[in-house]
């Protein structure tokens, strides 16, 4: 039985990951200090693995975690909303060395307790973000070799992280460059939400939370469901397994603007709530799309998971954890 790690596993990709693996019968050791994840998304996903309870910012933490393992999930990182990640310079700083502290330390003990193989959960963040600032941008994999702007410190982080990995001697390695995944475990938090679970929680919570949208609701995102991303990731993990590294973007070519988020929320909520916009708010990207001809054509992996059924499901998930109490 192979062991995996999976850092991060208590948050919302490695939560799904972990469950994913350990059906698949892997011996799965999970490693989370619980500042984003929580004990309910293993719990409510029913996982029963071995968790290290630790900051990967601390090397004896990753190097003791990585003992044994064959293959690293690495899916831990300092993430957040767009106010908390893009609020200000110093937050920018924050993610971006915290990131790389993370990363340096897995990739470390990786190597130094003989792990063969790492997939690396990286980011739509590391394309040029001067073009996703125009409408209609879509990316391929070699984008990013291009032009080199990734955006903000956690663009950057993801970045460096990638390089990393294509230096590190005797790993294969895969890395999914995710574009908006969401879905049961998504994170709820004000800190930490991007928009579709920021906007559900507002509509849960409606009245006593003001319902706002930042921006003008112009902006398009790419949604994919996680269990869609999922999918794609154990696609990836099977191909370096055996024909070596690859890097794939993974997401959806079904464009929704933020506005259609926010109608199709507040419609689930089954509450007249009036859209506001705040356009002084940060807003990101205007347009980000994936090229999918890699994932789709190497991996044979296309998303079955409409936006409608997703988001559906999603606030019923989001729903019931918000209420519980």
């Amino acid at each position: 039985m192979a062991k995996v790690v999976v850092t991060g596993g208590a948050g919302f990709l490695g939560s799904h990951m972990a469950s994913k693996l350990a059906g698949l019968g892997d011996d799965v050791a999970i490693i989370d200090d619980f500042s984003s994840g929580i004990k309910e998304n293993l719990r409510d996903l029913g996982v029963r693995s071995e968790v290290t309870v630790g900051d990967l910012r601390n090397y004896d933490v990753a190097k003791k975690g990585l003992r044994g393992a064959d293959t690293v999930y690495h899916f831990a990182a300092e993430v957040g909303s767009a106010s908390y990640l893009h609020g200000s310079n110093e937050r920018e700083l924050y993610s971006l060395q915290a990131n790389l502290v993370i990363d340096a330390n897995v990739f470390k003990a990786a190597l130094e307790n003989g792990v063969k193989m790492v997939i690396f959960a990286s980011s739509v963040s590391v394309y040029p973000f001067d073009e996703q600032l125009k409408s209609s941008a879509k990316f391929r994999e070699e984008d990013s070799e291009r032009k080199v702007n990734p955006e903000g410190g956690y663009g950057w982080a993801k970045y460096i992280a990638e390089k990393q990995l294509e230096l590190m001697p005797g790993v294969s390695y895969g890395i999914a460059r995710i574009f908006h995944a969401y879905g049961k475990n998504i994170y709820l938090r004000p800190d930490r939400s991007q928009v579709i679970a920021s906007l559900i929680r507002k509509a849960v919570m409606y009245p006593k939370e003001d319902f706002v949208v930042w921006g003008d609701g112009s902006q398009k995102r790419c949604f994919v469901y996680i269990d869609d991303a999922m999918d794609a990731i154990l696609r990836l993990e099977a191909h370096v397994k055996a024909k070596g590294s690859l890097t794939v973007n993974i997401g959806t070519t079904e464009e929704v603007s933020v506005r259609e988020v926010a109608e199709r929320v507040t419609a689930l909520s089954g509450k007249r709530i009036p859209l506001k916009f705040d356009p002084s708010k940060p807003t990101g990207a205007k347009s980000r799309e994936p090229d999918l001809a890699r994932v789709k054509g190497v991996l044979g992996w296309n998303p079955t998971t409409s936006f409608a059924d997703g988001l559906a499901r999603t606030f019923e998930w989001a729903e019931g954890r918000l209420l519980k109490g």
